[in-house]
């Protein structure tokens, strides 16, 4: 008899234990920032060089097309797009804004030394919060920006059908 309650107990703590993390599968409890951002959010930021702050209300003009590209140098995919972003650095109707994520200045500073700054300015973003209240979900990850509206946004790597996109909004 007292098998038999021990086995009952294991298995009812077991069937518990399957329940618990079966309803967790749906309920995440990780952040999940916002993916419906059309506005563009407002924060400051240090500047990548000068280590100064800036407003973002003072980075944005309303009259110019924007790239806000959110990069690292430990990001692998980040060095495949950067031949693309210096591609696109060369329109005149174009400006793009670097946010350094999560990233070691000295470390940063040889990416751009390696391979090239395309970026019009350089934010830093040392915490990952500016990142976040773009609605980030991670490295590399762009928003084409005109009138402080957020028009496209791109996860992951931009590629050649990106950069044709971006180049024909822009003409």
């Amino acid at each position: 008899m007292r098998k038999k309650i021990i086995s009952f107990s294991i298995f009812s703590v077991l069937i518990f234990i399957f329940v618990i993390f079966y309803k967790g599968i749906d309920k995440s409890g990780f952040y999940e920032p916002k993916s419906e951002i059309k506005d563009i959010p407002k924060f400051f930021a240090k500047s990548f060089y000068l280590k100064e702050d800036i407003n973002s209300k003072k980075i944005f003009e309303k009259d110019k097309y924007y790239l806000f590209n959110i990069w690292a140098s430990w990001c692998v995919p980040c060095r495949d797009e950067h031949p693309l972003l210096d591609d696109l650095s060369r329109n005149e109707n174009l400006k793009i804004i670097g946010l350094n994520y999560k990233d070691k200045q000295i470390n940063a500073e040889k990416f751009l030394d390696e391979f090239g700054n395309p970026f019009h300015k350089i934010l830093l973003d040392q915490d990952g919060t500016i990142a976040i209240e773009w609605g980030g979900i991670g490295v590399p990850e762009t928003f084409l920006i005109y009138k402080n509206k957020i028009l496209k946004r791109y996860i992951g790597t931009l590629n050649q059908t990106s950069v044709l996109e971006i180049k024909k909004i822009i003409k």
